[in-house]
């Protein structure tokens, strides 16, 4: 009974997405519903089914339409799918995810790019990438304080018990960790030639530079699972581009990350005594601006935030002009820095999730 409520939960998903997908692709209906019987026969056959590659394709594109975090949807279309799904091994993984990386990067000029690796199939993972971005740096606890991002803590420790050492500065490179179904996770270490950095200074500040910040070019998140029509796909990495407050705003700047605003204010000669200085605001500011004309030099591509909001508006006004409702997490579209400067900050948006997504798993 389970198991046929199961199999009846999954046509029904598939049903759903067919149905979507192949309207969007402008595929007269008479196909869709022969797609969906070849569906159900073969999940009353195997339990499961296999998407085209077509409909991989296009079902990736609609999930990052649908990801009610990403203020960057308008170029949902143009992401670039790698389909390997045929993938064995977990030296096969690390393979295709350094091509990822290289494509994705192209000199600078971002492309957005999703590489999907073999579907769970009866509740396990064929491969499973355990970093949370394929390029991150490590994290070293020392006593009260921690070298490198603190957020990475937890996960440079597990690198370490698993062999690897880095060099203990405050931007090493992780390693990938890949599991392969029924085996101990492998470590790969990444070529170095392979990460592009960009070296934060600012145009005005040449005391920026002294601090010795860098961050790399592309954010490949890898431990999502895409879900598309039912099947989930565990091991899917993908990648945008960065949006400039991401990084100045957020990464270099939360206390529970790299925490400079007190090291740039120092640059800028503020006055940190009291909080009615504004000097919070001030660095802030100010290392925004590193970060964009950093990225800019290096020619490596970065968005402001006040572009992606004008560009977030064209996407509304896309899926206005295509029937479908847009839907949103409003307290993640909003950016960083100034929000109330945008249009997101003063209208709200349902944050009801549609699928082909992306969703957090358990690691």
């Amino acid at each position: 009974m389970v198991k046929s409520i199961n199999h009846e939960r999954l046509l029904t998903e598939a049903a759903r997405f067919i149905r979507d997908c192949y309207r969007e692709l402008g595929l007269p209906q008479e196909q869709q519903e022969e797609r969906i019987r070849e569906i159900e026969e073969e999940i009353r056959r195997s339990g499961t089914y296999a998407h085209t590659r077509a409909e991989l394709v296009h079902g990736a594109k609609m999930a990052w339409r649908n990801s009610n975090r990403c203020i960057g949807r308008l170029l949902w279309e143009t992401l670039e799918v790698f389909d390997e799904r045929e993938t064995k091994t977990a030296e096969e993984a690390y393979d295709k995810l350094t091509r990822h990386i290289r494509h994705a990067t192209n000199g600078g000029n971002i492309r957005s790019t999703i590489t999907v690796f073999p579907p769970r199939k009866d509740g396990t993972d064929p491969l499973r990438i355990r970093n949370h971005q394929l390029i991150r740096y490590a994290g070293y606890r020392e006593g009260e304080s921690v070298i490198g991002d603190p957020a990475s803590v937890g996960f440079t420790q597990t690198c370490e018990r698993l062999g690897w050492r880095g060099e203990g500065t405050p931007f090493d490179v992780l390693p990938l960790v890949i599991e392969e179904r029924g085996q101990e996770p492998k470590l790969f270490p990444l070529p170095e030639e392979l990460i592009m950095e960009v070296q934060i200074t600012h145009p005005d500040l040449p005391g920026m530079a002294g601090l010795g910040v860098r961050w790399y070019a592309v954010p490949i998140i890898s431990d999502m699972r895409l879900e598309i029509g039912g099947i989930d796909y565990p091991t899917a990495p993908f990648n945008g581009w960065y949006m400039g407050t991401e990084i100045g705003a957020r990464n270099l700047a939360d206390t529970g990350r790299y925490d400079l605003l007190p090291s740039v204010a120092r640059v800028m000669g503020l006055d940190t005594r009291s909080a009615r200085s504004l000097w919070i605001d001030r660095a802030l500011v100010e290392l925004n601006v590193a970060v964009l004309h950093s990225y800019r030099q290096a020619g490596v591509t970065l968005v402001d935030h006040h572009t992606a909001a004008r560009q977030f508006r064209a996407f509304e006004k896309k899926e206005q002009d295509a029937g479908r409702a847009v839907t949103g997490n409003w307290t993640w579209l909003i950016p960083p820095l100034s929000p109330a400067a945008t249009h997101i900050f003063h209208r709200p948006y349902d944050n009801e999730v549609l699928k082909p997504n992306f969703f957090y798993q358990k690691d």
